[in-house]
């Protein structure tokens, strides 16, 4: 027989059994039992059984590949020559379910063994080939590990495990800061304004994962009450989540009354769009320090900007260990960044005050804090703080409604080198921190706040890493990296000059000719 007959054959052996499914399931569609179902039960058929023929025609390939394995010299990264061949086998969990790779081991005398195969394959060393990690780290990014493990066990009738799929996910993950320091930002003359915002964002987390303060205080605060929560009390307490936001936007001129019309619930629909956020990019971090997070933004906005020619504005809540490091962090870049207060923050402090001299939900208090909010917009934040006091002096205020008041004057005396929402308005510049608000809601409490959700410290911050790259349509660029380091870290490494062999030289393709 010749050779090309022998291959022919043996290709058809190989999908002989992908071929019996085709046939089973042609036989059962053509059949009066099909005619009677209804298309409900047609599809799932063609569900589950379409997926075990791809399961064969994948199990076919890799039995092709294992016989067209040709000998090779192999030389490991400690420079010792695998000699010593022998058969061996893997198993693979895939989409379509569980195949068997079988390949050739090197070895040589204490000394672990090589698979060229497993490195041409680029095969992870674990069980669930990338692929199924990929799906797990796509969907845990929206649902529960339980919900992704239900979804993942039935699509490939293997169970998975919770526990496999919080790991599958952090492997996913594992890449995210070298994706974003690799990645090099197109940088273009543009006279956009480069906005770095920040905010923090609690997670409720397992005990052992909280951090030492937090740990510490759960431990020694006794419950009032055995049955129940009282005024007050948490049921879980909570690590804080970093999170921040870089992006551009076109300047907007506005006028201290542009900004008292789209304050109002209604908005005038004849006025032009403002200008909306482009290259955004938000994430979050619960493992991280504030500090590294900060400095983690200054670099990615120093990557869009790196000749720093453009207006920086960084938009907080007055925090101020917050502002402590943010203008840390620009000294040690040498850029000069205009800080603005969220101008929402300071209206939730100015109601709260109103409501010591005005009935709660009354045209009196809306009128007092309109008339503060127009001096604040003209660049008189200290002649609130004045009328503040003013206003207390001589009042007959209980505990909670001074307490209101003091906390406004202290918030804005803190607060009065960034409040110059004049200057501001006048250079086009955003006041409110829309984005990262925005961004705490849908990157972290959507999905970490799920009623009866405690978090470990890996499995919370492999989700925020997941859905910040998903947030910024980064996710189909980042695995392409994450495959290629897990190529350099799980085979690459392992070899003489980081070169695996060929088992299977490279084929050319194949030219059909067109007469």
């Amino acid at each position: 027989m010749k050779a090309g007959s022998t291959t022919e054959a043996a290709t058809q052996d190989a999908f002989a059994p992908a071929m019996a499914k085709a046939t089973e399931m042609a036989t059962y569609l053509e059949s009066s039992a099909a005619f009677g179902a209804s298309h409900t039960e047609l599809e799932r058929f063609a569900e589950r059984e379409g997926r075990e023929f791809v399961r064969r025609m994948l199990q076919a390939h890799y039995d092709l590949r294992a016989a067209a394995e040709r000998p090779v010299r192999v030389e490991g990264a400690d420079c010792v020559v695998r000699s010593s061949r022998r058969p061996s086998m893997r198993p693979l969990l895939t989409i379509a379910g569980r195949v068997e790779v079988s390949r050739v081991a090197y070895q040589a005398r204490n000394v672990d063994g090589l698979h060229p195969m497993d490195a041409q394959l680029n095969l992870p060393r674990e069980l669930y080939s990338h692929e199924l990690r990929r799906r797990a780290a796509e969907r845990a990014a929206c649902n529960s590990f339980d919900e992704v493990s239900a979804d993942l066990s039935a699509a490939t009738g293997t169970p998975i495990g919770k526990r496999q799929v919080e790991q599958l996910a952090a492997r996913a993950a594992r890449d995210f800061d070298d994706f974003y320091a690799a990645r090099e930002a197109v940088v273009e003359s543009t006279g956009d304004l480069l906005v770095l915002t920040f905010d923090g964002k609690g997670i409720p987390m397992l005990h052992e994962h909280l951090r030492p303060d937090t740990r510490k205080a759960a431990a020694t605060t006794p419950r009032q009450l055995r049955t129940r929560l009282t005024k007050g009390e948490k049921r879980h307490r909570k690590r804080m989540a970093q999170v921040a936001a870089v992006y551009d936007v076109a300047r907007y001129v506005r006028t201290v009354q542009d900004v008292l019309v789209e304050l109002r619930p209604v908005r005038d629909a004849s006025k032009p769009p403002r200008p909306r956020p482009t290259n955004k990019r938000v994430w979050a971090s619960v493992e991280k320090e504030p500090a590294d997070v900060i400095r983690d933004a200054f670099d990615d906005a120093l990557r869009r900007d790196p000749d720093r020619k453009r207006t920086w504005v960084v938009l907080v809540d007055g925090n101020k260990d917050q502002l402590r490091l943010v203008k840390k962090a620009a000294r040690e870049r040498g850029i000069t960044i205009t800080v603005l207060v969220d101008l929402i923050h300071v209206l939730e402090y100015l109601w709260k005050a109103a409501y010591a001299f005005h009935p709660d939900g009354s045209k009196e208090a809306e009128s007092w804090v309109q008339q503060r909010l127009m001096w604040l917009l003209r660049g008189e934040h200290a002649k609130v703080r004045t009328n503040l006091r003013r206003n207390a002096t001589g009042k007959e205020l209980d505990d909670t409604k001074s307490k209101s008041v003091r906390a406004c004057i202290r918030y804005l005396r803190g607060a009065r080198h960034y409040l110059a929402y004049d200057q501001a308005l006048a250079g086009g510049l955003p006041i409110a921190t829309g984005v990262i608000e925005g961004a705490c809601r849908y990157l972290v409490k959507d999905r970490m706040e799920k009623t009866g959700a405690r978090w470990s410290l890996e499995g919370a911050e492999a989700v925020l890493r997941l859905r910040a790259l998903r947030a910024s349509g980064d996710f189909d660029a980042y695995w392409k990296l994450h495959l290629d380091r897990e190529h350099a870290r799980q085979h690459r490494a392992r070899y003489a000059a980081g070169i695996p062999p060929l088992p299977i030289p490279a084929l050319k393709p194949l030219l059909r000719r067109v007469k």
